[in-house]
Formats: C-alpha cells, structure tokens, sequence
C-alpha cells in the first residue's frame, strides 16, 4: 500500500506518567524562570514519540473552537491521589439583559489543563497552560501545546481555529435580532430612494470585475444624513440583511463607539484592518459626526483613503448633522461618495406608516382602525419624523390600556411595532364618526402633548 495512504498511528494517551504534571506544579512554587521552556522540556520528556506543536491561545482558541461544535475534547483524569488534572477557575458572567430572565451562566478560566482532543477523525493530546509571573494579566502567556503524530495535521488545526476565531461573528444577539427582522417593507421611503439604495449596494458587491477591468479601487462610501427618527438605521439594517441573505453572504461590521476596540486611535486601526481581512465587507459608523471629532479626524481620513487599500469595503456613515462633519468627510468623493437625505415624512408618507400601525393592529378587533383614520392622522402629524409618530401610536395606545382596567394582556413594543393582545375596547356605534374612535381621540391628546414639547425645543 502506497504510504500516503496509510493512517496515521494512533496516539496513546500515557496515563502512568506524570512528569509533565510534577514539573508544572514544582515549576509553579519555586523560583520562575520561564514556563513555556519548562512545559515545552517536560511535555517532550514525557512523549518523547510525538511532536509538539504549540500556539499562543490569544490567536488560536481551541476550547472556542471546540463548544462552537468543530471539534471534541475530554479531560484527561489524573489517577486518586496524585496532583490535581486541572487548575479550571469558575467564574459567574451575568446576564445581557435582566429582562431575559437569566440567571446568568458559569463560564471557565484556565490556568493548567489537559484534554483529548478529536478533530476530523485525528486525535491530539493538548495542554493548555497559563505560564504568568505573578497574578498579573498582562501580558497575556497562554499557550496551545499540541502533542501529535502528525504535525501538518496540527497545523492545520491551528489555522481552522484561527480563522474561526477571526470570523466575524454576530457582534451582540439584540443586533443579530434585530437585523433577523429588518425588512424593506417596514421601511417607509421614496420609491425611487429606496431602489436606489438597494441598488447602489448590490451593484457594487456585484461589480469586483468591473471595477478592475476599469483599473479604480474597488471601494465605495455613502452618507445618510438628514433629522432623527426618519429611517437611516432601519435601512441600514434592512441591508445588512439584503447582504447577508446574497449567495455569497457579505459580512459587516457594526460600529457604535471605538472604545470597544480599545481606543480611538488604535480603535479606528484595528476597524479597517477588520474591513480589509473580510472584504468584500460591509462597514457601518452610527452616528458619524460624534464617532469622528477632531481628535481623531486625521487617522481616520488617512484609513478611509490614505496608503492602504480598502478595496472590497462599502462604508456608510449616518449622522443627524451634516453641518458637524469635517469637509474632508463629507465633501470629498473619494472617501464617501454619495449623500442620501432622510427628510421628515411628506403626506403620503405619514399616510403610508400609519398604515403600517393600521396592519400591525389588524387581528385586534378591539381597535377599531379604519382606512379614513390613516390620513386623518396623517394631517395633524405635519413636520413629525417616523420616531414622533410612532412615539403618538404607542403613547396613545398605553392611555387606552390603561384607562381599560390596566395593562393586563397588553404589550407595546417600540420600532417593532405592535403585538398581539390587547385588552377589550368598547367599539363606537357610529364607523363614520372619527371621533368616536378611542383610537383616535388620544392619537389626538398625545400628538398635542408631542408638538408642544418640539416647539419649547425649538424656541
């Protein structure tokens, strides 16, 4: 039989010795000198017939790797008596949100451990190993020691794990949620803006070879500007659904604050080196004016268009104050190529989301809601944004609720709209009279509450 054909050997687990255990241990309560060398010496001592490969667990999680489901590992058990199998720290992380009822969940800490680890159809031995000075946490020396009979196939291990650890999962549920239930046909724009926006995206994921063939960087930039509450997160988040929902789904990356990334400056940094290493990428900035100031301003125009290719990358930006952007930003094409307006809803626009309200409320035959009450809205709601009218919908539907006998079966929901559920509502006698709707009369009370508030705003 040809040897490359043959299956490795199997590996051995060697239960009996415990020299590397000893040494962890002696090494941990005397004088340090340097724990990878040490580990690195004793695991060779111990399996003197198999290789070592070891990888820096901050690059290469393979515990990670592992719970995601691409592999399999057992502890290795110590026999009685001897020196403990694992030093695993127990640590309690709370909850997200309160609201989900979770108790919170137990997650693990590793200092020393040792598994049996099972990846397509390969067994590895593998020590996990903490080699710290002190109880600092910095820097971080937490290394993957492999213990193989074949050491391509470890090494390829390290490059599975290292590229999943890269990917770029969902950056928090309530996102992912959220963009799950981002539609296009809850977002009430222009026609002929909304085609174009969806238009501008897909063509331009869809157009590498164009782009090449015409020898100009394959990158593009938009800026959604204009009042809060009139639908630029709910389109951004309706494309990144269209995007992911493609053939060859396009990931993105969701940017609220830099802090996460560990600074402004390095934030920014480590932001576009995200971008460039999945591209073709979907890169969003919320609130673009407050992101970008001016101390910041020139590493990230040297990001969006300085020596370094962004080739592959659709950024957009959102602001409710153009006026607040350095021209650089939003008067230079090469950066953010387009500007699209998110104005206050016109008539026929009101019109369109309080029909919108009108489908939601539909199988709650409690509320009466007819045709002629959408317009009727429509005409006293003149100047509001989308986020004002929906705030005159739910307002006015909790005063209902409550003036009902309280809240009992009721659930109001914001963005989303309304569920199910409503407590009963005497329906008027009369369909043709607008104000013998219940509905109607505190539409009415709150838009008035609503409008007065804006115009102490404005004054």
């Amino acid at each position: 039989m040809d040897g490359k054909n043959r299956h490795p050997p199997p590996v051995v687990v060697q239960s009996s010795s415990n020299d590397t255990t000893k040494q962890f241990f002696r090494h941990s309560s005397a004088k340090r000198v340097n724990t990878d060398a040490t580990i690195a010496k004793a695991l060779k001592a111990q399996y003197p017939d198999l290789q070592l490969v070891i990888a820096p667990a901050i690059g290469v999680d393979l515990l990670g790797y592992a719970s995601a489901g691409h592999a399999t590992l057992t502890s290795i058990e110590q026999a009685e008596g001897e020196l403990p199998s694992s030093l695993v720290w127990k640590i309690y992380q709370a909850p997200s949100r309160r609201l989900d009822g979770s108790p919170g969940r137990l997650a693990q800490d590793v200092l020393f451990a040792k598994y049996l680890y099972r990846w397509r159809g390969t067994d590895f031995i593998l020590f996990l190993v903490d080699g710290r000075d002190g109880d600092s946490s910095y820097p971080t020396v937490r290394n993957n020691y492999i213990l193989t009979t074949d050491t391509a196939k470890a090494d390829a291990l390290v490059v599975a794990a290292g590229q999943w650890g890269n990917e770029l999962h969902d950056q928090s549920a309530e996102l992912y949620q959220s963009i799950r239930k981002a539609s296009w046909d809850a977002v009430i724009l222009d026609e002929g803006m909304k085609k174009a926006l969806i238009a501008d995206h897909q063509s331009f994921f869809d157009s590498r070879d164009t782009y090449d063939r015409l020898r100009v960087p394959w990158k593009r930039g938009l800026i959604y500007h204009g009042p809060p509450g009139n639908g630029k997160t709910i389109s951004i988040k309706a494309m990144m659904h269209t995007l992911y929902s493609r053939r060859d789904p396009v990931p993105a990356l969701y940017v609220r604050s830099f802090s996460s990334f560990g600074g402004p400056e390095y934030g920014i940094s480590q932001i576009f080196l995200k971008a460039r290493q999945f591209a073709p990428c979907y890169l969003i900035f919320e609130d673009l004016d407050s992101l970008v100031t001016d101390s910041v301003r020139s590493y990230f125009l040297n990001e969006t268009d300085g020596l370094r290719s962004n080739d592959g990358t659709f950024i957009v930006g959102s602001t409710n104050h153009l006026d607040r952007l350095d021209p650089g930003i939003s008067k230079r094409p090469s950066r953010f190529d387009r500007k699209y307006y998110f104005p206050d809803p016109d008539l026929d626009q009101r019109v369109a989301y309080c029909q919108f309200w009108q489908r939601k409320l539909a199988d709650n035959k409690e509320i009466e809601f007819p045709d002629k009450l959408c317009r009727a809205i429509a005409d006293i709601t003149d100047g509001f944004s989308f986020a004002y009218i929906q705030e005159a919908f739910v307002a006015a539907l909790i005063a209902i609720a409550r003036d009902s006998g309280g809240f009992a079966g009721w659930e109001v929901t914001g963005a989303e709209g309304i569920e199910e559920g409503w407590v009963a509502v005497d329906a008027p006698e009369n369909d043709d009279d607008l104000d013998g709707l219940v509905l109607w009369i505190e539409i009415k009370k709150q838009v008035a509450i609503l409008r007065e508030g804006m115009e102490e705003k404005e004054g």
